[in-house]
């Protein structure tokens, strides 16, 4: 008896790593395709970073996005036929709705930008569209724990006002920090890996699979998208990963995680009010491989790392700058890690 409950425990973990695997796999023998029909179709962008500004496939996104879907759909599959487990279908099936949704949104920004683009106001409100699977689903545990007033059950405010604003906020933030080579997808893969972590340890286990599928979509992404980029990644992509780190926040009841680690993209949107949201996050590239400011002032935290790193008396390349950032996302991540230990 104990070697068949010990064997089907086996399986189960066995079949918890197909969704990761087959999420990094479609997204990888994806993007090559994506590159090659994107440059037909003159849906690219130029690498300002570089001295040449060759022209890069753009919203690579959409790949990782299907390598995402179609492990969730295989985690939904074996769930329903293997275990015959339907518990948490419906809120997995809204986690799809709400990402294609973002996609979608994502996705004709990339296209438009060109032409007409979508205007600041209509992107946040267009996200409010995301939350909507979310809402209806009933998702989430709106008692709050609070300090000298014990527990507060939010109920309506939490699902009508906190959610929605909660999932906009997210999916808007992270699309502020962006412009260099493997920037967005190391972000996400940090982020995404520490909610997955989080969840998995705090019993959520669902949630963890939805969160690594994310990851390891990212993973195979960041393989083309890491410095010298051949592929970016677009609003495609910033949007439903953002969106999607919110609303693990909401299904595995990790709000103050998600909090914590958009700390940079706080000081990101502040510095960029400076600027009155015009100025850009890119920098100038010089012959000898470095990049150099393209103002006097700070409106970035890029531009802040930058400034940071001359100060160490450190050469700073595109790549150096982009590591810098992304340890300071690993280091809060930690902390994260240490408050749900």
């Amino acid at each position: 008896m104990r070697c068949l409950i010990g064997l089907k425990l086996f399986k189960m973990e066995i079949l918890s790593f197909f969704p990761f695997i087959i999420s990094f796999f479609v997204t990888l023998f994806i993007v090559p395709w994506w590159i090659k029909r994107a440059k037909n179709a003159k849906i690219v962008g130029k690498d300002v970073n570089k001295l040449n500004q060759e022209e890069i496939a753009e919203a690579g996104g959409i790949t990782v996005i299907f390598g995402f879907l179609i492990g969730l759909l295989f985690f939904i599959m074996i769930r329903i036929f293997w275990y015959n487990d339907t518990s948490t279908s419906l809120s997995l099936m809204a986690i799809i709705a709400s990402i294609l949704i973002m996609a979608f949104i994502g996705f004709i920004d990339d296209i438009l930008e060109w032409r007409i683009g979508l205007k600041q106001w209509q992107k946040p409100l267009l996200s409010l569209l995301v939350a909507l699977p979310i809402i209806v689903i009933n998702a989430g545990i709106s008692n709050f724990s609070i300090p000298f007033f014990g527990t507060i059950n939010l109920s309506f405010f939490y699902l009508f006002v906190f959610v929605p604003i909660f999932i906009v906020i997210a999916s808007n933030a992270f699309n502020l920090m962006a412009g260099y080579n493997g920037l967005e997808a190391g972000m996400g893969i940090i982020m995404t890996f520490t909610l997955g972590f989080i969840a998995w340890t705090n019993g959520h286990g669902w949630v963890a699979v939805v969160a690594l599928c994310m990851t390891f979509s990212l993973l195979a992404f960041l393989i083309y998208n890491k410095y010298p980029s051949k592929i970016f990644p677009g609003d495609t992509l910033t949007y439903p990963v953002g969106a999607l780190i919110g609303i693990l926040g909401i299904m595995g009841n990790m709000e103050k995680a998600v909090v914590i680690l958009f700390i940079p993209y706080g000081f990101e949107f502040f510095l960029k009010l400076r600027g009155k949201l015009k100025k850009q996050s890119f920098a100038k590239p010089l012959k000898d491989g470095t990049i150099e400011p393209l103002y006097d002032k700070i409106y970035g935290v890029e531009h802040f790392m930058h400034r940071f790193l001359i100060k160490m008396k450190v050469k700073v390349t595109e790549r150096k700058l982009v590591y810098s950032i992304l340890i300071i996302e690993i280091l809060l991540a930690f902390v994260v890690l240490l408050l749900y230990a």
